[in-house]
Parts: C-alpha cells; structure tokens; sequence
C-alpha cells in the first residue's frame, strides 16, 4: 500500500512545483518584458517545460493573471458556509471575504491592485468576468442563508452578494488608482473599511 501512494504523492508535488515555476516565469517575464511581448514559449522555457505541458496546466497565457481566483473563490465558499447560521446574511459573507483575504494577501487577486502597463484591458475584462461568474454562485449560498419566508429571497440575496463583490472591486480598482499615483499602499485595511462601510449602508438602523 505504501509504494502504490508514495508515486502519487511524488507526482503532485512535481505537479505543483511545475505549476509554480510557470506562474514564476510567467510574473517575471510580464514585468521584464511586458505582456504582450511574452510568449506561452518564453514561459514555458523559463519552467523547462515544454509548450505542449504548459496547455496542460493553463488554457492560455491570460489564464496567468487570475491563476488562483476558483481557490480564492472557494475559500470564500468554504469560509461562508462555517459562519453561524443565524448570523446576518450580509454579515456572515463579510466575515467570509475578510477571512479570505487573510491567507491570499499574496496572491495574483491582490497582486492585480498593482497597475501594469500594457494588460490593464486584459486584466479588467477578466477580473470582471470572474466576478461575475462567481457573483451568481454567491447569489445562491446567499439565498439559503435567508430566512424562511424573505420576501423577494432571489433579489435579496443577489443584492448582497453583489455589492460585497462590489466592495472588494472597489478596493483593487482603489488601491490600483493609488500606486499609479504615487501613494503610500495601505495593505489590507482598505477591505476592512469598504466592507465596513457596506455594512453602514445596509444597516436597518442607518437613517
């Protein structure tokens, strides 16, 4: 039993390893280069891989600026679904984003609030694209968390998961708009704060 798992093991560590240094290679070379002078060849080249093994990890060299949003997206899956079920909806899906935000404050997602030359068009239609993808999903877990009964459950629960996403987008397009300008990066805190004031806006108690 032990020899059947230890090759699978071995395998996937090279497969992530592998993974890694395209991703490397690939964030390298964008910044040397620029976007559209880097070729799938070139990063595959720098990962001593072949072109035909880069396909087998990423459908194509845009796939590259977003690599981690599905695990970025499942985490915050993953974090909603351990929130108390009695806990506000728009709470528990802002205590989610924050959780997630924790452990891939150094990733490609984040890495996007730094502005880029020659892929802020590419980077901006996938980003959308990912939000919205990921904004119906949300829709759905938001809308079981609603209580029996809501009226308008569906645009209730679309509403929320909508604007929160909104309220991360604001942060990277905000912290984005900042370092072009020259300002001092203020970390993680934004979030807190946009979501903070999200919180404000949808308070019954807000006059």
């Amino acid at each position: 039993m032990p020899s059947e798992i230890a090759p699978a093991g071995l395998r996937e560590r090279k497969k992530e390893e592998t993974r890694h240094r395209l991703l490397e290679g690939a964030a390298r070379l964008f910044k040397e280069r620029g976007f559209e002078a880097t070729t799938v060849a070139d990063i595959a080249a720098y990962a001593n891989v072949s072109v035909r093994t880069f396909f087998r990890y990423f459908e194509s060299k845009e796939a590259l600026l977003l690599p981690d949003g599905v695990e970025i997206f499942a985490y915050v899956e993953n974090a909603l679904a351990r929130r108390p079920a009695d806990e506000e909806p728009l709470d528990a899906v802002c205590n989610a984003l924050l959780e997630a935000a924790e452990p891939f404050a150094a990733s490609t997602l984040t890495a996007l609030s730094h502005p880029v030359q020659d892929i802020e068009n590419v980077v901006t239609a996938r980003l959308v694209q990912a939000f919205s993808d990921f904004e119906e999903r949300l829709t759905v877990l938001v809308e079981r968390r609603l209580p029996p009964g809501t009226p308008d459950a569906d645009l209730t629960a679309a509403v929320i998961a909508c604007a929160a996403l909104s309220a991360v987008r604001a942060v990277l397009r905000t912290r984005r708009a900042r370092r072009a300008s020259g300002l001092p990066d203020t970390g993680p805190a934004p979030l807190l704060q946009a979501l903070g004031i999200l919180r404000g806006i949808g308070s019954p108690e807000r006059p």
